[in-house]
């Protein structure tokens, strides 16, 4: 069946880095386009990066350009998130999810920002 499995997420201080990643199994990889969604305590689910099935193009939620790079080894069906600068702000619940009308989740990995 369709796995995608997050890791990655943590504890960090504010102006740390992480890298997240999403090992997909179950269906063709480099068939989707990939997003990473974020939802932080009280609030709603929001976009944070997507990237093309070739990983060619990527998009990062304007809030979060300069700091967030989304990326995919097709190869070995994994998507990737570097997180750096990190700030209190971004203390969430991060997923990654394929593109689509009835997309995929996993179940998320938190990541926590605090001194």
């Amino acid at each position: 069946q369709v796995q995608l499995v997050e890791s990655g997420g943590g504890l960090v201080p504010p102006g740390g880095s992480l890298r997240l990643s999403c090992s997909a199994s179950g269906f063709v990889f480099s068939s989707y386009v990939m997003r990473w969604y974020r939802q932080a305590p009280g609030k709603e689910r929001e976009f944070v990066a997507s990237i093309s099935m070739s990983g060619n193009r990527s998009n990062i939620a304007d809030s979060l350009k300069g700091r967030f790079t989304i990326s995919r080894n097709n190869a070995e069906n994994t998507l990737y998130l570097q997180m750096n600068d990190l700030k209190h702000e971004d203390t969430a619940v991060y997923y990654c999810a394929t593109g689509g009308a009835s997309p995929y989740w996993g179940q998320g990995t938190q990541v926590t920002v605090s001194s």
